[in-house]
């Protein structure tokens, strides 16, 4: 599969760069003219991503976190969200819904099945106090 174009962008884990994400990753998706039901889509998983990376990689701080979006022939959209934080220990348990390692007064621990049910494919990696890389794929068919 060709790659067509590609953008990579770093920010700080402040919550108000969660909207900047959002913004930036529409903003290069234009190019590919999504419905503005597929754009809802990846911009809610890369929320969701980002969202992650804010409140749990850097629990006691701030640190890096970065976006890359990928297009590639056939319509196929790829974003990786990493981030250098304190990473998760059991991936398996922190993708099942309800599970979260927030406040759970705050937190619903729903986000990777947010992902999930937005994206053709979702996959996680992670090493504990190396990061985390949340990688989202999802195929958009051509407007008809």
């Amino acid at each position: 599969m060709k790659m067509l174009n590609q953008v990579k962008i770093t920010f700080a884990s402040r919550s108000v760069n969660e909207g900047f994400a959002r913004a930036a990753l529409a903003a290069f998706l234009v190019q590919l003219d999504p419905t503005v039901p597929q754009l809802a889509d990846l911009k809610t998983a890369v929320s969701e991503a980002v969202t992650n990376c804010i409140v749990h990689a850097y629990p006691d701080g701030i640190g890096p976190v970065t976006l890359t979006a990928a297009l590639y022939e056939g319509g196929v959209v790829r974003i990786t969200v990493t981030d250098r934080g304190v990473g998760i220990t059991d991936v398996d348990k922190a993708m099942q819904p309800m599970y979260t390692t927030g406040d759970p007064e705050e937190r619903a621990g729903l986000g990777f099945a947010v992902m999930q049910s937005f994206m053709d494919k979702v996959r996680v990696s992670s090493r504990p106090g190396r990061g985390t890389r949340v990688t989202l794929t999802k195929r958009l068919d051509a407007r008809r």
